[in-house]
């Protein structure tokens, strides 16, 4: 059922939501790690999941996260942090993600249902430009691309964020699964040609795991620890979720990073790479 906005119990998507999603992310890849690198394996460095395990620890307790007040602030803190501690292309791509959506959020305490959806669908342009990756080329657009549509599409119908959210998350989880049988043409695993046909794209189902970690966050502002235990639709920390490590641009910023690095158009000695959609957006 709807909830209408001005409800006591409709979600605020303050400072306090964003660090919940941020943290409930945290918690999934941790949980995840050594399914991240399971998908990683066969496509690339195998090392996606510690990478991403250790990056999203350190961002949470960094303190600049911690000192952030608005939720464009956190957001624009935690992706600062990704991009210059993630192995890889990994980190740049999931800057990217976060710092663009933080630029669409401002400066404001709040976010309206409409501004999250204007991020979401930033985050998506974003990296479509630095990776040079259309939805259909095995890559995390595949999830990012389809939730951000979604979400838009639910708010229009008349849905309430937490319903929009639980859409986003389908479609995401969706987008991940449909990777299997398309051929990768961005990133690590576009080396493989037809080989890569048959694997769930990495970046894609880690992108879905993000997307289902926002949803979470939604339903959980009255927990007393601010962590979902579950969602009503079926999503959440259960799902597995992989991306591969990435190549390259693992200091630059996340908008700045080298294309080559993201779109594998020449691979990178001495770093790591797979075929998800982390190392091709």
């Amino acid at each position: 059922m709807t909830v209408p906005p001005d409800s006591p119990a409709a979600t605020v998507l303050d400072t306090a939501f964003f660090r919940r999603w941020l943290s409930r992310a945290t918690d999934t890849i941790r949980q995840q790690a050594a399914y991240l690198t399971d998908l990683d394996s066969p496509i690339g460095d195998a090392d996606h999941g510690s990478n991403m395990r250790r990056g999203f620890e350190s961002a949470l307790s960094s303190e600049a996260c911690a000192a952030a007040g608005t939720p464009g602030a956190l957001l624009k803190a935690f992706g600062t942090h990704l991009t210059r501690t993630v192995g890889g292309a990994s980190g740049p791509l999931y800057g990217t993600v976060l710092r663009r959506a933080a630029k669409a959020l401002g400066e404001e305490a709040t976010a309206t249902p409409r501004a999250l959806g204007d991020a979401l669908r930033d985050a998506v342009a974003g990296v479509r430009r630095l990776g040079d990756a259309a939805p259909g080329d095995a890559t995390m657009l595949d999830a990012l691309h389809p939730a951000a549509e979604a979400y838009a599409e639910a708010l229009d119908g008349g849905a309430d964020v937490r319903e929009a959210l639980a859409a986003a998350a389908r479609a995401a989880r969706a987008g991940a699964e449909a990777t299997v049988p398309l051929q990768a043409r961005r990133g690590r695993a576009s080396y493989l040609g037809e080989r890569s046909i048959g694997h769930q794209d990495p970046g894609a189902t880690s992108s879905a795991l993000l997307i289902e970690a926002l949803h979470e966050a939604a339903g959980t502002a009255g927990t007393a620890d601010g962590r979902a235990a579950g969602t009503t639709d079926g999503t959440g920390a259960g799902t597995g979720a992989g991306t591969g490590a990435g190549m390259g641009g693992a200091g630059a910023p996340a908008e700045e990073a080298p294309e080559a690095a993201i779109t594998g158009s020449a691979p990178q000695a001495g770093t790591a790479g797979t075929g998800s959609a982390a190392d091709s957006p």
